[in-house]
C-alpha cells in the first residue's frame, strides 16, 4: 500500500470517527434540551398531583365541616324546643304557685274551697308535671371527631413512583417477511406493575444508531399489552427501520431500550412518464390509458398522419387483436432526468410504459392490479433497448403475460413473438417476480400466492420493469419484500423445466 493509500484510508477513518462523534454531539444536546424540558414537565405534573391532592383534602374538610354544623343545628334546634317548653311550664307553675299562696289567705270558706278546687285542677294539669326534666341531647360531639394519624403516615411515605425498566430489543428474536416486522422485547427484570409497552419506529437509510437529524419522526404504537408486536403492511421504501420500546405502569413511562436497526429495503420504483406513449397519462404508481392523450402534440409534430378526428382508431383495430405494447429503454438508472428526457417515447401500438429504475442484479418483486374494465394490459420486464415501435412480448428482448379482455378474452405469457396460453383464472391482482442472476421471472396470483407462469432465461443486460395498457388503468404497487411462499416456490421449482419450455431461450 502506497503511502497516498495509506493517507487516504486514514482521511477516510478520520470523517466516519467525525460523523459517529458529531451524531453523538447531537444527541448529547438533544438530551440536554431533554432533560430541560422533561424536568419541567415532571413538576408541572406533580404541581397537578398535589392539587389534585389538595383538592380532595379541602372537598373532604368541606363535607366534614358541613356533617359537624348539621348535627350542631338539629341538637340546637332540639334543646331550644326543650328550653321553650320548659320556660313555659316554668311560668305557668310560677304562676300556679302565686295563686295557691295568695289562695291560703282567703277567710271566707265557701271562696276558700272554690279556690281549692280551681287549685287542684289546675295542678292535675299543668304541663311542669309532665316535663321531661332530662336533656333530649348531649352536648357531645367527639363522635365527630377525626384522627389522621394513620393517613398522615401513608401521605408522609408518598415517594416517586419506580420507573420501569428500559425493556431489551434482540435483532434475533425479531423477523422481517412478507413487508411485516415483528419485534419482541423482554424485561431485564420480572415487574408486575408493568400496565403496557410502547413500540416506536422509523423508517431511515442510515444503518447505524439513529440520528437526531434523521428527517423522519418516531412513529408510536400504544397500549400494547405483550412482549411482541407485528407491523403489517409495510411499504419497505427506505433500507432500514429504527425501532424502540419502553414500558409503562400506571403512571409512568420507563427509559426506551437501546434502538435496533432492522433491514427492510425492497425494490422501489415508479412509472416512467417521460418514455411512456402519449396515449397514457401516467403517475408514480397509476397508469391509465386516454384516447385523446396525445393528440394535440402528436398533431404539431406529425401533421398529416393525424389528419380527422378519427386519429386513435387504427389503435383501437390494432389492439383488438390482442396485440401487446412495448417498450424502448436506453437509460433508466435511478433516475436521470436528463438520460430519460433524450429517449424517444413510445409510439404507434406500443401503449407502453416502463419503471425508472434498472435491476441489473438480486431478486425483486413487485404487484400490479388493473381496473375491473380494463380492456387490455400486459405486464412484464424488458430489456433498455425495446424499441420505441415494440410491443411487450413480441420482441426477443421482452417477456410478460398479457390479459386481453376485449371481444374473445386471453390469458397468456409472452415472448419472442410466441404466446402460450394460460389455462387459468385471470386474477384481480398479479405478483411480478425477478430472479436477474438465476434468469428466472415469475408471475404470480399476488393474493393465493398461485404460480401463474414462470419464463427461464439468461439476461444478458439489465432490465426494466414494463407495462402495457389499453382502455383501462394500472396500478403499481412496489417496496414489497419477495414474499416468503413465492420464496418457497421458486426453490422447488429450481432445476424444474415446468411449463415454460416452450418459450425459453437464451435472451439476446
Amino acid at each position: 500500500m502506497s503511502l497516498k493509500e495509506a493517507l487516504q484510508r486514514i482521511i477516510s477513518t478520520l470523517a466516519n470517527k467525525n460523523d459517529e462523534i458529531q451524531n453523538f454531539i447531537d444527541t448529547l444536546n438533544h438530551t440536554l434540551k431533554g432533560v430541560q424540558a422533561n424536568s419541567s414537565k415532571v413538576i408541572t405534573d406533580l404541581d397537578e398531583e398535589f392539587d389534585g391532592l389538595y383538592s380532595v383534602l379541602d372537598e373532604m374538610k368541606e363535607s366534614m365541616t358541613n356533617t359537624i354544623k348539621q348535627e350542631q343545628a338539629q341538637k340546637f334546634q332540639e334543646l331550644q324546643n326543650q328550653l321553650a317548653q320548659c320556660t313555659n311550664a316554668l311560668e305557668s307553675s310560677e304562676e300556679l304557685l302565686d295563686f295557691a299562696s295568695r289562695s291560703l289567705d282567703i277567710k271566707e270558706p265557701e271562696e276558700f274551697s272554690k279556690a281549692a278546687r280551681q287549685i287542684k285542677d289546675r295542678v292535675t294539669m299543668a304541663a311542669a308535671f309532665r316535663l321531661s326534666l332530662k336533656p333530649k341531647v348531649s352536648d357531645n360531639m367527639s363522635h365527630l371527631m377525626v384522627d389522621f394519624s394513620q393517613e398522615r403516615q401513608m401521605i408522609q411515605t408518598l415517594k416517586f413512583l419506580p420507573v420501569p425498566k428500559a425493556p431489551e430489543i434482540d435483532p434475533a428474536d425479531c423477523l422481517v417477511a412478507d413487508n411485516c416486522v415483528t419485534v419482541a422485547w423482554r424485561m431485564p427484570e420480572e415487574d408486575n406493575k408493568i400496565d403496557h409497552y410502547v413500540l416506536e419506529y422509523r423508517k431511515t437509510n442510515f444503518d447505524g444508531l439513529p440520528r437526531i437529524k434523521d428527517e423522519r419522526c418516531w412513529e408510536i404504537i400504544d397500549h400494547i399489552k405483550s412482549t411482541e408486536y407485528t407491523l403489517t403492511g409495510v411499504k419497505f421504501e427506505a433500507k432500514y427501520m429504527n425501532f424502540r420500546a419502553r414500558a409503562c405502569n400506571k403512571a409512568v413511562a420507563g427509559d426506551y431500550s437501546d434502538p435496533v436497526t432492522l433491514e427492510t429495503k425492497a425494490l422501489n420504483f415508479s412509472f416512467e412518464n417521460s418514455s411512456s406513449h402519449l396515449n397514457l397519462k401516467v403517475d408514480d404508481s397509476f397508469v391509465e390509458w386516454d384516447s385523446m392523450g396525445g393528440k394535440s402534440q402528436e398533431t404539431k409534430v406529425k401533421g398529416k398522419e393525424n389528419k380527422g378526428s378519427s386519429g386513435h382508431v387504427p389503435l383501437l383495430k390494432s389492439n383488438t387483436r390482442s396485440g401487446t405494447p412495448s417498450p424502448k429503454r436506453t437509460s433508466v438508472t435511478s433516475r436521470p432526468a436528463l438520460a430519460r428526457g433524450s429517449r424517444d417515447r413510445f409510439t404507434g401500438e406500443s401503449y407502453t410504459v416502463l419503471g425508472d429504475t434498472v435491476i441489473e442484479s438480486g431478486q425483486h418483486y413487485w404487484e400490479v392490479k388493473a381496473q375491473k374494465d380494463c380492456k387490455s394490459y400486459s405486464v412484464g420486464i424488458a430489456y433498455k433497448s425495446l424499441g420505441k415501435f415494440d410491443q411487450l412480448g413480441k420482441t426477443g428482448t421482452s417477456w410478460c403475460i398479457h390479459v386481453n379482455n376485449w371481444l374473445q378474452a386471453s390469458f397468456a405469457a409472452k415472448h419472442n413473438n410466441k404466446a402460450k396460453a394460460l389455462e387459468m383464472n385471470m386474477p384481480d391482482r398479479i405478483g411480478v417476480f425477478c430472479d436477474f442472476d438465476g434468469g428466472l421471472l415469475s408471475f404470480y396470483n399476488a393474493s393465493s400466492k398461485q404460480l401463474l407462469y414462470t419464463f427461464k432465461t439468461k439476461f444478458i443486460q439489465p432490465v426494466v420493469p414494463g407495462f402495457m395498457v389499453w382502455c383501462g388503468g394500472l396500478t403499481l404497487y412496489t417496496g414489497l419484500q419477495v414474499p416468503s411462499a413465492v420464496r418457497t416456490l421458486q426453490k422447488n421449482e429450481n432445476g424444474m423445466s415446468g411449463s415454460a419450455n416452450s418459450l425459453t431461450s437464451a435472451a439476446h
